[in-house]
C-alpha cells in the first residue's frame, strides 16, 4: 500500500509539473513584463532582508559593549563615529530600504495582475472558441452549468494563482535563500538551531498539500454541479412552478449544496491544523535562538548584535514558509481548475473541415445513400474507401448498433420542395442534423451537388442553408442584429425585404425602435409568433440555397401562420426546400413527401400518391390530417392563398 501511495504520489507530481509548464505558456506573450515583474521581486527580497542586518550593525556599533571583539562591518567607512548621528544614518538608510521595496511591490503587483488578466482573456477565448468548433453531441452530454464553471469560476482560480501564486513564490524562495544565507554568514551553529525545527515543518506540510489537493477537487466538482443545477431549474422556473416541484428542488439544491459545504469543511480543518502547528514549530525556534544565543551573549558581548537579528531573521524566515503553503492552496486550486479546464480544451473536435476541402457551386440537389446513424458514438477507428470515418457504438444489451436511421436513401431534386414527416422518435429531425453536419455519419453517404459533405468546408456547406427551427431562440441584442446575426455583407435594405416578405416589416416598423429595438435574453418581451416570424427573416435574409424547415408553423396561431404559409411560397420559390411538419395545411404543398417509420424510409411520393397507397401515411392521415385539410381550388397549392 505505501509503494502504491508513493507511486501515486510521483505520478501526481509529473502530471503536476507538465500542468504548471502547460499554463506558464499563456506567459509567453507577456515576457517582458512578466520579467520586469521578476525583477521588481528581486529587488524587493533584497531590501527585506537587509533590514536585520542593519538593525545588528546598530548594536554592535553603537549599543553593544564597546570593549567587545565586534566583527568589522562593510558600512563601517561610511557610518559616523558619533552613536546619535551614526543611528540616525541607519535609520535613514533602514527608511530607504522600506521606500524601495514598497516601489518594487507596486510594480510587481501591477504588471503581475496585467499580465494575469492577459493571460486570462486569451485562456478564455481559446475555451470559447473551442467549445464553438465542438459537436453538438457534445453539448447533449455536458450541462451548460458545468461548461461556464470552465470559463468563469475554473480561469478565475488560473488567474490568482498568476497574480498571486507562481510568481509571488519568487519573492518568498528569494527571501529564504537571502536569510539562509546571512545566517549561515553570521555564525552558522546559531542558524542551525533555527533550522531544526525543519524537518517538522517539512513533514506537516507533506500531509497537508495531500489533504487539500483532494479537496480542492472535491470543491471544483461541486461548484460545476452547482452551476449545473442552478442553469437547468433556472431556465425551467415556470415549470417548476407550474408544478409546485419547489420543495423537491430546494432539497435537491441542499444535497448538491452540501457536497461543496463538506469539501470545503475538509480544507479548512487542514488549514486549521496546519497553520497553528508550523506557528509553534516557529515559536520553538525562536525561543530557541533566545535561548542558546542569550546564553552564549552574556559571555560574549560581541553576540549581542548577531541575537538580536537571528531573532529577526527567525520570523521572517517562517512567515515565508507560511505564505509558501498560502500559495500552495493557491496552486493546488489552480491545478484543480486547469485540469478541467485542459480536459476541455483537450476534448477534439470530432466534426472538422477536411485539409484540402472541395468547393461546391451547383443549384442544391441533395442526396441520401444508404444512410446509417446511431447517437452516442465512439471515436472513429475505422475508415471507408474514402478516407472518411466509419464509427460505431453497440447497444449495451444486444451488441448490435443502436441505430437511428438505417439505410435510408432519397434525393432532392433543385428547387424541388420535400416534407418528412412520421411518428416521434421516426428519425425526422435526426436527418436534418446529418444534413447540416452535426454528426457523422456511420455508413452510407451524404451529398450535395454530387460532393459528399464530409469533404466540405463547414463554414461553406452550412452557409448554404437557412434554417428555422421549431423553438426559436433569439439573441440579446436588437431586432436587427438577430436578423443579420453578424453577418456583415447582410445589408440593412436585405435585412427589411426579408422582414417584409415574412409579413413581419409591418409589426417592427411599428416598434419605437424599428429594427434597433432591444431584444432581451430569449425574445422575452416578444411572442413566440414573433420570434418565430423574426427566424424567418433571418433564414431569408442570408438567401439560402437550400431552406430546412424543421416543425417551423407548430407554436403559432392560425393568423401566424397564414402569414408564414403565403411567405413560404415566396421563400420556397427557386430554392431546395425540406420541411418536417405535422400540419397538413404545410404538408400538401410539398412536391414531395417522405414518410419516416422507425428509423426507416417507409414510403415516398407525393400526397394524393401516397393516400392512394392507403399506408402509412394514410394512417398518420386518418389520425391527425383529415380535420386540417383545407379545399383545393384548380390552379392553386392546397392550403395556399393564391
Amino acid at each position: 500500500m505505501a509503494e502504491t501511495h508513493q507511486e501515486e504520489e510521483v505520478l501526481g507530481k509529473a502530471y503536476d509539473s507538465r500542468l504548471m509548464k502547460r499554463l506558464l505558456t499563456y506567459l509567453a506573450p507577456y515576457k517582458w513584463q512578466t520579467i520586469v515583474a521578476i525583477a521588481a521581486i528581486l529587488i524587493k527580497a533584497g531590501a527585506d532582508v537587509l533590514g536585520p542586518y542593519l538593525t545588528k550593525v546598530a548594536v554592535d556599533k553603537y549599543l553593544a559593549d564597546k570593549h567587545a571583539a565586534v566583527r568589522p562591518h562593510f558600512l563601517d567607512s561610511w557610518l559616523s563615529s558619533r552613536p546619535l548621528i551614526g543611528i540616525g544614518q541607519i535609520a535613514a538608510l533602514y527608511l530607504s530600504l522600506l521606500l524601495v521595496s514598497y516601489c518594487m511591490e507596486f510594480f510587481q503587483t501591477y504588471y503581475m495582475q496585467w499580465v494575469g488578466q492577459r493571460a486570462m482573456f486569451d485562456l478564455r477565448s481559446q475555451i470559447f472558441a473551442h467549445l464553438q468548433r465542438l459537436h453538438v453531441g457534445f453539448f447533449d452530454r455536458n450541462p451548460v452549468g458545468r461548461l461556464v464553471t470552465r470559463v468563469t469560476t475554473d480561469v478565475d482560480a488560473v488567474n490568482e494563482m498568476f497574480t498571486s501564486g507562481v510568481v509571488s513564490i519568487f519573492e518568498d524562495v528569494f527571501v529564504l535563500a537571502g536569510i539562509i544565507g546571512f545566517m549561515l554568514g553570521m555564525k552558522w551553529w546559531l542558524a542551525l538551531i533555527t533550522f531544526a525545527v525543519l524537518p517538522l515543518i517539512f513533514w506537516a506540510t507533506m500531509i497537508f498539500r495531500r489533504k487539500v489537493r483532494e479537496s480542492y477537487r472535491r470543491i471544483r466538482t461541486a461548484i460545476a454541479r452547482i452551476n449545473a443545477y442552478l442553469q437547468e431549474h433556472i431556465s425551467g422556473i415556470v415549470v417548476l412552478q407550474l408544478f409546485n416541484r419547489e420543495k423537491r428542488a430546494y432539497r435537491k439544491f441542499e444535497e448538491v449544496n452540501a457536497m461543496h459545504m463538506e469539501a470545503f469543511k475538509d480544507a479548512i480543518m487542514a488549514h486549521a491544523v496546519y497553520y497553528p502547528v508550523v506557528e509553534i514549530l516557529s515559536a520553538i525556534a525562536i525561543a530557541s535562538v533566545i535561548w542558546f544565543g542569550g546564553k552564549r551573549a552574556l559571555v560574549d558581548a560581541a553576540l549581542l548584535g548577531t541575537v538580536v537579528a537571528f531573532i529577526q531573521y527567525a520570523q521572517r524566515f517562517f512567515r515565508p514558509i507560511q505564505d509558501l503553503s498560502e500559495k500552495y492552496n493557491i496552486l493546488q486550486s489552480a491545478m484543480a481548475s486547469s485540469e478541467r479546464i485542459f480536459k476541455l480544451l483537450d476534448t477534439p473536435a470530432e466534426v472538422v473541415s477536411p485539409s484540402i476541402p472541395r468547393h461546391v457551386d451547383g443549384p442544391g440537389r441533395i442526396e441520401f445513400e444508404n444512410v446509417w446513424f446511431a447517437y452516442n458514438r465512439v471515436q472513429p477507428k475505422k475508415r471507408d474507401t474514402n478516407g472518411h470515418p466509419q464509427p460505431e457504438i453497440a447497444h449495451e444489451a444486444t451488441g448490435e448498433p443502436d441505430w437511428v436511421l438505417r439505410n435510408v436513401s432519397f434525393a432532392i431534386e433543385p428547387g424541388e420542395t420535400v416534407a418528412i414527416v412520421g411518428h416521434t422518435g421516426a428519425g425526422k429531425t435526426t436527418i436534418i442534423s446529418l444534413l447540416l453536419r452535426f454528426y457523422d455519419i456511420q455508413r452510407g453517404s451524404i451529398r450535395v451537388d454530387g460532393i459528399d459533405i464530409r469533404d466540405m468546408d463547414l463554414a461553406e456547406l452550412r452557409r448554404r442553408y437557412g434554417v428555422v427551427l421549431q423553438d426559436p431562440f433569439l439573441f440579446s441584442g436588437t431586432i436587427g442584429d438577430n436578423i443579420r446575426l453578424g453577418s456583415k455583407w447582410v445589408t440593412r435594405e436585405m435585412v427589411e425585404n426579408a422582414a417584409d416578405d415574412v409579413n413581419i416589416g409591418e409589426f417592427i416598423h411599428a416598434l419605437p425602435g424599428g429594427f434597433t429595438e432591444p431584444v432581451r435574453e430569449r425574445g422575452s418581451t416578444l411572442s413566440t409568433g414573433q420570434k418565430q416570424l423574426i427566424s424567418f427573416a433571418r433564414a431569408l435574409a442570408h438567401q439560402p440555397r437550400i431552406l430546412i424547415l424543421d416543425e417551423a408553423t407548430s407554436s403559432v396561431d392560425t393568423d401566424t401562420e397564414l402569414r408564414v404559409r403565403e411567405a413560404l411560397t415566396r421563400m420556397v420559390e427557386g430554392r431546395t426546400s425540406i420541411i418536417i411538419a405535422h400540419r397538413l395545411s404545410t404538408v400538401q404543398r410539398a412536391d414531395k413527401i417522405i414518410v419516416m417509420h422507425k428509423s426507416q424510409l417507409r414510403e415516398m411520393g407525393s400526397h394524393q400518391e401516397l393516400l392512394a397507397q392507403r399506408g402509412i401515411y394514410w394512417k398518420l392521415y386518418q389520425l391527425q390530417y383529415k380535420d386540417q385539410e383545407l379545399p383545393t381550388t384548380s390552379g392553386t397549392l392546397i392550403g395556399g392563398d393564391d
